[in-house]
């Protein structure tokens, strides 16, 4: 490390270049290919699946996204069946089937197309059928279907659309989440530093490297299948560890200034010691993101080879943009007054003092008071997590003001919420009997608990294949659809096949989720065990004890559980969510256990490892345990919630992206890492190990002979300070054993 930083320092403009050619020349690639996301979650082998294969390979013209046009009058303003009305619904109708990549409109006026006009006569919808799928439509003819048919409303009719396609329409928050997540980053970094030019540079380390990934994991669609949120996930991670792993790098650079280093030592000393700590950081985040490609679904696959290219590009300039920066603006990275202070005073030890070594003292004094508060404060809030459903928002969690919320509540209002997820059952025929089989079948799904409506049987051309639609009572979101589900597949489905050939498959928006889910989290345990394991081999590795590496992963699995209780407590329950935007309350998305256990392990594996190295090296020099978590605490607090502020702070502010799964991760991330900076590291971590002692760094001797020796951080090359310097009074015990170790380590670090 400490030589590839020397020459960063040494080529700081070529090495500046490069990064500035990897991001134009990425950013140029990607803008001339486009993006090709998808998010499929169709997963090879369920019973939706091969619904879905059936009906694409028998019914090809369904293949297009079909969406939904939904005109409604007020009470007293008449019928939709009213002469006025029906004339201009019609008239827009074919103006709309006349557009480009128009596949087809139905008419809910026309008598083959029935039941598309509600009880009470003031709601009527027609379907829009696409060429293509909602990834495959230019959002250009989406939008002139929008608008089409938003001309035809009037004081007394409203015109709503509703759909995939129509969803591309609506604009999200833009870049705006980014830019406050950057300006409240720079603020913190201002604040901590004192340094314009200091406080810039992480930010703009950070800014190249996801500017890169975003880049990247735009191609990287055209080749694998990449969901459309996954960029901005990378780019919600990236700047969150890419603005954390440069503040830990330019922490230590400013504290060799500030010793009397040069700049290009300071610079490659920090490199050489925090920087290895950077990259451990970010490989256990990498390898627990990676963690996701066990499952072995192509929808996560892209997620995580996405979000893991961001996450090593952000270590990678921090290891190698970040010095070459720090080269330019040499003695700036200091304020102006602590530079007129080093040439007053001369290089001085950095002691830890004010709340942070207030705070490691009182922590140290009462360490099962405070543990039981924290681990109080921890279980009060993952409590929600007891409740949480999985399944998938729809278009009916979307903020009110949508027009593909209206759509949705106005479907469900004249009809039934079945409407907007209705189920398809599939099936191939052979003969007679599997034809009389499925007219009787008609009558009894009209029968079945939980159905609202079913359309007649429909065949291919060749009357192999047939399928028919059921509209539930419920929302597809609602559990009760889901029980619908399971009730067609286990009772009705196999009663009315008996005696014949026939083999139907449950298919549609529904039944695919919760196949979905039900893949996931029947691979869950596997995938969680996997990521702690190899998260606790590396720190088993690093601080030789089996102790350590145990609490990691309970403060990991602690941390995840109370993150989880304060989503379902927004978005499942609906605290807050209209609020802040984010639509009604619903359920969460199957896939976000996996990609938060992943995302989280890793985010939680830096504090641990900046943390508990501290107190690892205090240890091994004096093997006094409480003066090692003391002294760690007290040198590391201060940095860590610095680096958190910003990370929640980022995190939440991807909140304003107007995207429901986007603001769910900001959320949890958010929170998981104000519970692991403020309660856990903190707080309970310190104490637990102030009960523990010496047990913390217990290793059996025979696993020790056998375990490689890898270091984390070694102790950083620092001058000795003058014999003139000025040494301030320690205020108390604490502080003057951190002063005498402070100035131990000087003596040791003179060169020869």
């Amino acid at each position: 490390m400490a030589a590839l930083a020397r020459w960063c320092v040494r080529h700081r403009l070529l090495v500046v270049l490069l990064w500035v050619l990897a991001l134009g020349g990425t950013t140029v690639a990607a803008a001339v290919a486009g993006s090709a996301y998808s998010n499929d979650y169709k997963v090879p082998g369920t019973e939706s699946g091969r619904a879905a294969q059936l009906l694409q390979k028998s019914f090809p013209d369904m293949g297009g996204d079909s969406d939904t046009i939904v005109w409604h009058t007020a009470s007293d303003a008449g019928s939709v069946r009213a002469a006025d009305v029906e004339q201009t619904m019609k008239g827009t109708l074919d103006k709309i089937e006349e557009l480009p990549g128009v596949a087809s409109v139905t008419d809910p006026y026309d008598s083959q197309t029935a039941g598309r006009i509600s009880a009470d006569g003031h709601t009527a919808y027609a379907s829009v059928t696409f060429d293509e799928k909602s990834k495959d439509i230019d959002p250009a003819q989406v939008q002139a279907v929008v608008d089409t048919a938003k001309d035809a409303e009037t004081d007394g009719l409203q015109v709503e659309l509703g759909g995939n396609a129509i969803g591309l329409t609506e604009s999200s928050g833009g870049h705006i989440a980014e830019v406050v997540g950057v300006i409240v980053a720079a603020v913190v970094l201002f604040l901590a530093f004192g340094s314009l030019a200091a406080s810039l540079l992480p930010i703009a380390t950070a800014l190249v490297s996801v500017g890169t990934a975003y880049a990247g994991i735009v191609l990287l669609g055209h080749f694998m299948t990449v969901a459309d949120f996954a960029p901005m996930l990378g780019m919600l991670v990236g700047l969150g560890v890419g603005i954390d792993y440069a503040l830990f790098i330019v922490t230590r650079h400013r504290r060799g200034l500030k010793r009397g280093l040069p700049v290009e030592e300071a610079a490659r000393n920090a490199v050489a010691t925090t920087g290895r700590a950077v990259v451990f950081a970010g490989a256990t985040v990498c390898i627990a993101l990676l963690g996701m490609l066990i499952l072995r679904l192509s929808f996560l696959n892209g997620v995580a080879i996405a979000a893991s290219l961001t996450v090593l590009l952000t270590v990678a300039a921090s290891v190698t943009l970040l010095p070459s920066l720090l080269s330019f603006i040499g003695m700036r990275a200091l304020s102006g007054r602590e530079r007129r202070h080093l040439d007053e005073h001369g290089p001085e030890p950095e002691i830890p003092t004010g709340l942070a070594a207030r705070w490691s003292a009182f922590v140290e004094r009462h360490p099962k008071l405070l543990g039981v508060v924290a681990l109080a404060v921890m279980t009060v809030l993952a409590l929600p997590t007891l409740g949480l459903h999985l399944g998938t928002s729809d278009q009916g969690n979307n903020p009110e003001t949508a027009t593909t919320r209206q759509a949705y509540d106005l479907l469900a209002d004249g009809f039934s919420p079945g409407v907007n997820g209705p189920l398809t059952l599939v099936t191939e025929v052979d003969g007679g009997q599997d034809r009389l089989a499925l007219d009787n079948l008609d009558e009894t799904l009209r029968s079945t608990e939980g159905v609202a409506s079913v359309t007649p049987v429909t065949y291919d051309q060749g009357g192999d294949t047939a399928y028919l639609t059921v509209t539930p009572e419920s929302s597809p979101q609602s559990e009760k659809t889901s029980d619908l589900v399971d009730r067609l597949r286990s009772d009705v489905l196999p009663r009315a096949e008996t005696d014949t050939s026939l083999d139907l498959h449950v298919g549609g928006v529904t039944a695919g989720y919760d196949d979905f889910a039900e893949v996931i989290i029947g691979k869950l345990p596997l995938f969680v065990g996997v990521v702690i394991g190899l998260g606790c081999l590396l720190l088993l590795l690093a601080f030789r004890s089996v102790g350590i590496p145990l609490k990691a992963a309970a403060m990991n699995v602690a941390a995840v559980a109370a993150a989880f209780g304060v989503v379902v407590a927004i978005f499942q329950w609906g605290w807050g969510s209209e609020l802040l935007g984010l639509g009604s309350a619903g359920p969460i998305e199957p896939f976000l256990p996996v990609i938060m256990v992943s995302v989280l392990f890793g985010l939680s594996m830096d504090y641990q490892v900046f943390l508990v190295s501290r107190m690892y090296e205090e240890w091994l020099e004096t093997g006094d345990n409480r003066r090692a978590v003391r002294v760690g605490l007290a040198e590391t607090s201060r940095v860590i919630n610095s680096a958190a502020v910003i990370m929640i702070s980022v995190f939440l502010a991807f909140v304003l992206s107007g995207d429901r799964v986007i603001a769910m991760f900001g959320i949890a991330l958010a929170a998981a890492v104000a519970l692991d900076a403020f309660v856990l590291r903190t707080l309970l971590v310190p104490a637990l190990m102030h009960m523990l002692g010496g047990a913390n760094w217990w290793l059996p001797r025979w696993l020790d002979r056998r375990l490689p020796r890898i270091s984390i951080e070694p102790p950083d090359s620092s001058p000795a300070i003058p014999s003139h310097a000025t040494i301030p009074a320690a205020r108390d015990g604490a502080l003057m054993d951190v002063l005498v170790k402070e100035r131990q380590q000087d003596v040791r670090d003179i060169p020869g």
